[in-house]
Order: structure tokens, then sequence, then C-alpha cells
């Protein structure tokens, strides 16, 4: 049983609510935010939401935490992780909604704002990470520069290996610019020891036609389409595919995946699936819903499964 103080989150909307206003300066104008950082540190305490009471799946541990990553990780001890996935919220500067309602806020649109909520978070990450790990950062146009520079600074310039484009193929066009077709996924590592198996792709090519090749620094994944079975309708869900070949080239077997912005559980799910151990957290006590659903499934499947 869990111990300790009960957390309660009502909704999206709920945590907007309880923030006060911060007053920022820069060198161009005073902003007004909501302070995610300063006003609710130490509020919420870490807690520990286990899948089950053996908190594994399939005898892969997975482990759930309930709350804003900053202050879970603040006061975990020291995981050694071999890799780091996260997907943050982009700054687009709207409530995200998915088809049954679901919906998170990702409000910090501006850039100064952005990174005073990411940078502590990248920090508290930081400290979790194996001297051999690697940090998958997933974002988008809006934020990828920023947060670029900001892991130089935190991690070194030579910690840096690529610049994944993840091209995702789906989505409208517009008669103003360039359609937008991909995100991008900053490849760090803390040592040049990083583990990586180079994950092999049908090659496209009519000479190649039938085998496999090494995977590029664009991967050529689809988004999930609306009618698929692993929908969840959580916004911004990311195809399992896409993460399963990340983890794959990037994390051991029997390693151990970190992913601090869960959301609806798909790395956890790629990971209980190819044999990795994982640690989840996230804000929303709905997301955790959906993760424990699909974990269940997956653990499921992986039952019926041949041995191997």
């Amino acid at each position: 049983m869990v111990s300790g103080p009960e957390l309660r989150f009502r909704s999206c909307r709920g945590w907007r609510a309880r923030l006060p206003v911060l007053r920022l300066r820069d060198h161009r104008h005073s902003r007004s935010w909501r302070a995610r950082d300063h006003d609710v540190r130490g509020q919420w305490p870490a807690q520990k939401t286990p899948l089950n009471p053996s908190d594994s799946i399939a005898n892969v541990p997975v482990t759930l935490h309930n709350g804003d990553c900053l202050e879970v990780l603040q006061q975990l001890e020291p995981l050694e992780v071999d890799l780091v996935y996260m997907d943050p919220p982009f700054g687009v500067g709207r409530r995200m909604a998915g088809r049954d309602g679901t919906r998170f806020d990702d409000l910090l649109e501006d850039p100064a704002d952005y990174m005073a909520f990411m940078r502590p978070r990248l920090e508290s990450v930081l400290r979790h990470l194996h001297e051999d790990g690697i940090i998958l950062l997933h974002c988008d146009w809006r934020q990828v520069h920023h947060l670029r520079l900001a892991l130089d600074e935190l991690m070194g310039r030579d910690a840096f290996v690529n610049q994944l484009v993840w091209r995702y193929g789906l989505g409208g066009s517009s008669p103003r610019r360039f359609a937008r077709k991909h995100d991008d996924i900053l490849f760090y590592a803390r040592s040049q020891s990083y583990h990586f198996k180079p994950p092999l792709v049908p090659a496209t090519s009519q000479r190649l036609k039938g085998q496999m090749k090494k995977a590029t620094d664009v991967l050529d994944i689809p988004a999930i389409n609306n009618m698929a079975h692993e929908r969840t309708g959580w916004p911004t869900q990311k195809p399992i595919a896409l993460l399963k070949l990340l983890i794959e080239a990037c994390c051991p077997e029997s390693g151990h995946v970190l992913d601090p912005f869960c959301g609806s559980g798909t790395t956890l799910v790629a990971a209980a699936d190819t044999g990795r151990n994982a640690t989840g957290i996230d804000l929303s006590e709905e997301a955790l819903r959906l993760t424990r659903q699909r974990l269940a499934e997956c653990e499921e499947t992986i039952s019926k499964a041949p041995s191997r």
C-alpha cells in the first residue's frame, strides 16, 4: 500500500487554477505566467502508484509516479537509467484536447517562459542518468533550437549525437508555407561509451527492395490514425513503433528507461514489450489510468506469446 499524503488532481483546469501568477522581467518587457516551478515546489510530495502489488509486468518492473516530474525526481534516489525519453509540452500556447475530452495545458508559448519551465526539469533528469546514458528529447520547430542550446550547456557540445527527424506524414497543408510534417528528437549521450544498436528498416530503393538497411536520422513512421487500435484518445500520443525503435537502439537489453512526461504510457508499453525496465511520471491521473490499462493489456499479450 502507498503511504503518505494523498494527492488530489481534479483536472488540468484545476491544476492551472491553483497556480499563482508570478511576474518576471527580461530585457524586453515584463510578463506574467503560471509559476509551475517557484511556488509549487514542496507542495506535492512524490507518490508512487504501482501497477500491481509486485510493481511489475511480465517480470519487467514498471513503476509509475503521479506528480510534477520536477518534484518527483528531486525526491527519488538516483535511478541510474540507461535512457531518458522526454516528450514534454511543446510550447504551443493552447490547451491540447483528445477525442474523448482528455486534455492538458500546453500554454508556455513564450521561449523565456518555456525554458524557465524546462531547464530545471532537464537538470533533474540528468541527475538520474547513468554515466553512459542517453537522453532523447522530443520537440518540434517551436523550441528545438532553445532546447539544443540548453542541452549543449548542461551536457557539453560534445554530448550531441544526432538531431533525429520523425517524419510522420499525416496532417494538413498551408497556402502560406511548406507543410510541417515532422518532429525533432535531440539525441545526447553522457559519454562516448553509450549503448547504440543501429536499427534496421526496410530499404526503399529498387536495388535493395525487400532487404533491410540501417536507419538514417530521418525516421519514416506514420502517426497514429484515428481508427488505429492503439489510439487511446490522449492528445499528442506517439506511435509505439517509434518508441520501440528508439528504445531498442538506445537502451541495452534489461536496461532502464525513464519517461518523465509519460502521458498515456507509450514509452512504458514499448519498454515492457522489449524487455526493459521502466519508470514513468505524469501529473495527470487520467494519463496514469490509461497507462495502467495499456500495461495490463500488454502483460496479457506477453503472457500469451510463445517462449523464445
